[in-house]
Parts: C-alpha cells; sequence; structure tokens
C-alpha cells in the first residue's frame, strides 16, 4: 500500500536519441515514471556540440514549471532523471543526471539501484585522489570510468563496470551517443523502445506509451547497450550472473500499465490477487483494495473468490505517495489525510482489505481505525506479498531490521497490532508462482533474506541473526 511505508523508492531513468527536442520527450516520459522518485528531476541534452542542462529539487512539474526550460535544452539526445535517495542525502548535490569532464571528454550519467560496494569504491578512489562532488553512489561510476586508460570509450566503460557490484541500471549521455546498461544480475528494470527514426530507453515502458514509441524489448541483463549515427546495437556484454530480478517491482512499485521482466504488471498482479483468495479465503460482503498500487491484486481477489469488489477508500491525488517523502513527520501527516472512506461500500458490512505489502504497520493501523469509524463490521487484511522481515541494499530504502513490523512479530501478534478480525500474508511459493519465469530468477531478499549480491553492508543470508543491529 502507499501510505503504510517508510520506504525510498528506487528511481526512474529515460533516455532519447535521435528526436528533435528531445528534452521534451524526455519530460514526457520523466512525468510518466513520477511514480518511481518525486524528490528532484534532472535533464541533460546534447545536440553534438554542446550540452545542455536543468536540475532541481521536486517534481518534474515544479522543476520544468517553464516551457523555456525545456526549450532551452537543445539537441536530439536526452538522459533524464526522477530520484528518490537510496545513497546520499536529499540535497540539490546530489540531484541527477549527474554530469563530468574528464580526460576522455565529457559525459552525463542516470542511475537507478544501488552499488551495494560503494563504500570500499569510494575509499579506494579517494585514496587514489579522487575528489567527490556528491554522497551519492551514482558518482562511482564517473570515477571510475575517468579512471580508465583505454582508448575507446566502451572498453572503458566495460572495465568499470565490471569493479561494480550491487543494481544498476544506467543510461549514459555522451556527446554524440546514447548508451543503456544493465547490471548482470538484472535487479532493476529497464526497456528499448521504437519513435521514428529515434530510440527510447526507460525504466518501465509505461514512459513509452505516453510518447507513443514502440516497445521493442528489455535491456538484457549486462547488456551494453549504445545508440548512435549508426543506429541500435550491443557494444558489449559483461559476464551474466543468475538472474536476480526484484520481485517487489511486480507488487508494489512498477505502474500497472507497465511491462517490465517481459511481463505485464496488471495481469500479474491480478494472479498475485487471485493466488491470495486460493491460499487465504474469508467470508465478506465486499472486497476493497487500499488505492492506488493494491486496485490490481483486488480485482483478482474478487474474481477468485466471488466477492464483489468496490471501492471503498478513496485516495486523496494530491497527496503525494507518502512514503516517498523524506520526512517521518511529514509521512505521518499524510497518511492521516490521504484516504477517506465510502460509508456507503462499508457501513455494517463485513469487508476484505487487499494491501499489497506492510512495512512498518503503523499506517495500516491507521486505514483500519478508519475503516471501524465507518461503521465495518468485520475486517479480513489480505496482504498480495509475504511479510517483509528484511531491509533492502539494491536501491530501495527498505527500513532497517529494527523497523521492519514482520520482523519482531508473528502474523497473529501483527494482526492484534494494526486491529483486524483475521490477517494472511501471501506465500513466497505463491508469489513466486504467478510469474511465467523460473522462481529462481528473482530477488526476494526482503522476505527471505537470501541475499544473491555480495557487498559492504550486505549479510550473509546464512549467517544473519535476529536482531544484527
Amino acid at each position: 500500500m502507499l501510505g503504510n511505508k517508510s520506504l525510498k523508492i528506487n528511481c526512474g531513468v529515460i533516455g532519447i536519441y535521435g528526436l528533435p527536442r528531445a528534452a521534451q520527450y524526455a519530460y514526457w516520459g520523466m512525468y510518466a515514471l513520477q511514480h518511481r522518485g518525486a524528490e528532484s528531476a534532472g535533464i541533460i541534452t546534447s545536440d553534438e556540440n554542446q550540452f545542455y542542462f536543468h536540475r532541481g529539487m521536486g517534481e518534474v512539474s515544479t522543476v520544468f514549471s517553464d516551457a523555456e526550460q525545456i526549450s532551452s535544452l537543445k539537441g536530439h539526445i536526452a538522459v533524464g532523471h526522477n530520484r528518490y535517495s537510496t545513497t546520499g542525502a536529499s540535497d540539490p548535490t546530489n540531484i541527477q543526471p549527474l554530469f563530468t569532464t574528464y580526460w576522455g571528454g565529457e559525459l552525463g550519467i542516470a542511475h537507478n539501484g544501488n552499488v551495494t560496494n560503494y563504500l570500499s569504491l569510494r575509499k579506494k578512489l579517494e585514496a587514489s585522489g579522487a575528489l567527490f562532488r556528491t554522497q551519492t553512489d551514482t558518482e562511482v561510476f564517473l570515477h571510475l570510468i575517468a579512471n580508465r586508460r583505454e582508448k575507446e570509450f566502451v572498453p572503458r566503460l566495460a572495465g568499470a563496470l565490471k569493479q561494480v557490484k550491487g543494481a544498476y541500471s544506467l543510461v549514459i549521455i555522451t556527446s554524440d551517443s546514447l548508451y543503456a546498461i544493465r547490471d548482470p544480475y538484472g535487479i532493476r528494470p529497464l526497456c528499448l523502445g521504437k519513435l521514428r527514426n529515434g530510440y527510447v530507453v526507460a525504466s518501465e515502458s509505461c514512459a513509452l506509451d505516453i510518447m507513443k514509441a514502440k516497445y521493442v524489448r528489455d535491456i538484457k541483463p549486462g547488456e551494453i547497450m549504445v545508440i548512435d549515427r549508426d543506429g541500435c546495437r550491443i557494444a558489449d556484454q559483461l559476464k551474466p550472473r543468475h538472474p536476480a530480478m526484484c520481485i517487489f517491482e511486480f507488487v508494489y512499485f512498477a505502474r500497472p500499465d507497465s511491462k517490465i521482466f517481459d511481463e505485464n504488471v496488471d495481469k500479474l498482479r491480478r494472479r498475485l490477487g487471485r493466488r491470495l483468495a486460493w491460499e487465504s479465503p474469508a467470508e465478506a460482503d465486499v472486497v476493497i483494495s487500499v488505492p492506488d498500487s493494491s486496485n490490481t491484486a483486488a480485482l483478482g481477489y474478487s474474481e477468485a473468490s466471488g466477492i464483489k469488489f468496490e471501492i471503498g477508500l478513496i485516495r486523496n491525488h494530491y497527496v503525494g505517495r507518502t512514503f516517498i517523502l523524506p520526512d517521518q513527520k511529514i509521512r505521518d501527516i499524510d497518511a492521516l489525510i490521504k484516504y477517506n472512506p465510502v460509508r456507503g461500500v462499508i457501513e455494517g458490512r463485513d469487508i476484505v482489505v487487499v494491501d499489497d505489502s506492510i512495512v512498518r504497520g503503523t499506517t495500516s493501523k491507521k486505514i483500519i481505525s478508519i475503516l471501524r469509524s465507518a461503521g465495518a463490521k468485520k475486517i479480513h487484511y489480505r496482504v498480495s506479498s509475504p511479510p517483509i522481515i528484511s531491509p533492502c541494499f539494491y536501491g530501495v530504502d527498505i527500513p532497517t531490521f529494527s523497523e521492519l513490523i514482520a520482523h519482531h512479530y508473528s502474523v497473529d501478534e501483527i494482526k492484534k497490532k494494526i486491529g483486524v478480525d483475521s490477517l494472511a500474508y501471501l506465500s513466497i511459493e505463491g508469489l513466486l508462482s504467478v510469474s511465467k519465469r523460473p522462481a529462481d530468477h528473482f530477488c526476494t531478499a526482503c522476505f527471505s533474506r537470501n541475499y544473491p549480491v555480495p557487498g559492504d553492508a550486505v549479510p550473509n543470508s546464512r549467517k544473519m541473526l535476529k536482531n544484527p543491529e
């Protein structure tokens, strides 16, 4: 659910090549990806002679509030970024895309993910004389590239990436080219689209739809794709690892109208809801969702259970995703004003509430209180994912162990704490069963403590303590 988390969502990236007024297309794509981060936004463009920039704190509409800000970004190549910080503070110095000038030329970079060996890389780079201007892990890519001595850019880039561990979907702009890269595990999504004679690269396919670009395919794990005057091609391939795509992208992050990891999010979420109804049925008069990311799973639950789906909570869309706001006090206030019950649906009825996840449980408890006040008789809470018991180190700022309610309490204890008549989560087996991909192709670390990619602070899943902090 949108309001019960203090999660910081991973970012959204967009790349454009070969389209006049590329900045305009990047702007539209960033609008479509706004749900992936609302802390800051930025665009860098190139006309092959000069680079142009505009970046700022806030949502896309705030940062680009004047049409002249878009029109001043000239060129047919563009890279854009919506950010929420997972490494580095909420500060203007950390706004992406980042840009640098070095011995090999100039380049800009936008990153979705998290470098798990960032601290050791930064320490090593600083020891060799590198001066960091930001707190974000994205900057290590720039320093690693600058430290290479290969004459050609692609070998330089590949050599730099081989030193990096973790999750990264990257778009990189040089004076005359656009690069798209996905880490060898394929943790974060990245797709390729075609529009007339140009190309679009984006975190999700919904960014292609807004500009009427045709979805071509996903960038494959480990691919280094270059787009330039000679077209679009694979320039190099990092050694692929065993796939570890983030299953939480399907559960919550991605827009339901997107296609990620070669699957339609809406269809998969409906299957989550159906499986949840099969695993955890309930006797009730109506099924409602916690809008908006739970809507599709609730429809699936309704279809499988035969219980009518109705809109029981109205979300105030003028309040942003509360969990991606950086201040906890703001999040708490927003949680109280974000949802309003539809009394005609709730009053005097037994209801099934379908949610996508529970993190701290604080907002879930508030929503249950709202539904009780609206006259609900019995409330059966159903969650279309397993309990979140572990932090994420791959680009989602899921809280520490101490903040995760399911790390400390059983399902029955959580039921009592949030005040529902029954509570059930989808099993990990059920979650993984609804994809057409093999179950072991997904990262389930936040549900299982099985961390597929090592790093400086990533726990060894086989040596986990109950309260490692």
